[in-house]
């Protein structure tokens, strides 16, 4: 059974019931072994007993007659029974090869248990660092991790792996709601303050009752309903209850039309735009979802890396995905940040002013589109400066995709 190697890079280890199986029928073997072995040696030492206690010449006799038995049976067994008692010619417990064999038996028994003992450490190893761990999430330590044991079984290698993997997710959304608290009463208090703020200076006569201040008011009340909606998608996505209009469209013909809705801020920041013109990619997803998604990935280029003064867009099919990937070439981001770009309400500048910084849903907002899709969402830095954001999506519909329609 060859030995693999996972996606993380670490080794597969065989199968649980090929590892007990394995074990167990090893150690039955070398028991069988054992006490085999044992009775030889037993036989062997009790055949040079005898050959000791014959004199010479009835020495010399048995063991030419032990080669030849045929020649003269009578003489032989006469020989045999003149040197020990009749109990050992009879099949009873009282023979003493049962009593070798007996003490065979209780010698292995203790060497098997050990072995046994020893065989199994991995395999409660791994169950009591995952009970541990178990213990520690129950307590509210969401940043637990279990270590995984080296030779355990493939089933609780990755019981280990999945463990972790769900309090990884489980930390990074306490982190969010942690965050998002504060964050999202100052996101809804700042446009709600403004816009009960004008409506009280109607009220007094500080402002005119017109249109225009009525037109403020409505873009206030937009902004909280604009979070509130955001807000409400990612939710939705993360429970997987988001639902999804499928329909085949052309990837290039999309692109081109959210280029079209931000082409005169690219002109007013004097941006380069690199993109694929001549490609041509179908995908069966939901083109509005989609649409919202490249939206994103383009506003969040002009939003913090409009000093770059250049937006380069690839798409190309790999396997049976569409990889999508904005670049630029702005400051990036710390290495240490990148983790948390796809967090609610994070930003990369934590003291810009909102005008610049935005919701901060923005790359969530995209990565739970992606999820819901059966795709995913990764940023990394450009070797060169810049930051890329990579959206990879099925070309095909999986059955089974959480929200489908």
């Amino acid at each position: 059974m060859k030995a693999g190697t996972s996606g993380r890079g670490e080794p597969i280890s065989a199968p649980l019931w090929w590892w007990v199986g394995l074990r167990m029928s090893a150690l039955a073997v070398g028991a069988v072994l054992a006490i085999a072995a044992g009775m030889w040696l037993y036989f062997q030492l009790d055949d040079e007993r005898l050959l000791r206690k014959m004199p010479v010449a009835e020495r010399q006799e048995f063991e030419q007659l032990r080669l030849h038995p045929k020649q003269n049976e009578a003489r032989l067994w006469q020989l045999i029974q003149k040197q020990g008692p009749a109990n050992r010619f009879l099949p009873g417990l009282a023979n003493p090869d049962w009593i070798a064999l007996l003490v065979m038996v209780a010698a292995t028994v203790p060497v098997l248990v050990l072995l046994g003992l020893w065989t199994a450490r991995p395999l409660s190893r791994q169950f009591t660092r995952v009970a541990d761990a178990a213990r520690s999430v129950s307590h509210g330590d969401f940043a637990t991790r279990v270590g995984v044991t080296k030779a355990a079984p493939q089933e609780l290698t990755e019981l280990a792996n999945n463990f972790n993997d769900m309090t990884m997710r489980l930390q990074q959304y306490e982190r969010e709601v942690r965050a998002s608290s504060a964050v999202l009463a100052h996101e809804l208090r700042t446009p709600l303050n403004a816009a009960m703020g004008r409506v009280q200076g109607m009220l007094d006569g500080v402002f005119p009752l017109e249109a225009a201040q009525l037109q403020a008011v409505h873009r206030q009340l937009d902004e909280i309903n604009r979070l509130i909606s955001d807000l409400y998608l990612v939710s939705l996505a993360r429970a997987g209850q988001l639902v999804l209009e499928r329909e085949v469209f052309c990837l290039r013909e999309l692109l081109a039309e959210r280029l079209g809705w931000i082409a005169p801020r690219l002109q007013q920041a004097g941006m380069l735009l690199l993109w694929p013109e001549a490609t041509a990619l179908t995908v069966h997803a939901d083109r509005g979802r989609i649409g919202q998604l490249l939206s994103v990935l383009l506003d969040n280029v002009l939003r913090y890396a409009a000093d770059g003064k250049l937006m380069e867009i690839t798409a190309r099919r790999v396997g049976t995905m569409v990889e999508i990937c904005v670049g630029d070439r702005g400051a990036g981001v710390a290495e240490d940040q990148l983790p948390a770009m796809l967090d609610r309400f994070w930003r990369a500048e934590r003291s810009r002013a909102r005008d610049c910084g935005g919701s901060g849903l923005g790359l969530a907002i995209a990565a739970a589109i992606c999820q819901a899709h059966g795709g995913d969402l990764a940023c990394r830095n450009r070797q060169g400066g810049g930051l890329a954001v990579t959206a990879r999506l099925p070309t095909a519909f999986a059955a089974g995709t959480p929200g489908s329609s």
